[in-house]
């Protein structure tokens, strides 16, 4: 079974991703963090398959969590997904080039997480 950790500081987001995530019938378990912080101890610690990364939380925020993973080999080949309401291009760009799989705009939507989920392997 995949561990897919799903990273952001609200419950009810987490719980949308999950659901959302749930409707595509992949079999996973779910690993939550409320900030980039817990979420770097959490891959530390586990097996994680996929992360799915809100931009903006306390402590850490994702893109800083992006870049500190990323600058690790051991987490090279992990799909990290910003899953975000950060639109603007600049904020695409600077998540891609720190080392994001993809970035997914909230409010997020089953089609847009099946298309995205495609690219890789889970």
């Amino acid at each position: 079974m995949k561990n897919v950790l799903v990273v952001d500081d609200s419950r009810i987001m987490r719980s949308i991703v999950k659901n959302t995530f749930g409707l595509l019938k992949i079999s996973c378990q779910f690993i939550e963090a409320s900030n980039g912080k817990e979420a770097l101890q959490i891959i530390t610690s586990q097996k994680i398959d996929l992360v799915l990364l809100d931009w903006n939380m306390p402590e850490l925020s994702g893109i800083d969590f992006l870049k500190t993973v990323r600058a690790k080999d051991e987490y090279k080949d992990i799909p990290i997904f910003m899953v975000t309401s950060e639109a603007a291009k600049y904020n695409v760009i600077e998540a891609l080039k720190s080392g994001a799989t993809d970035y997914i705009i909230k409010p997020i939507n089953e089609k847009t997480f099946q298309e995205k989920l495609a690219k890789i392997t889970i």
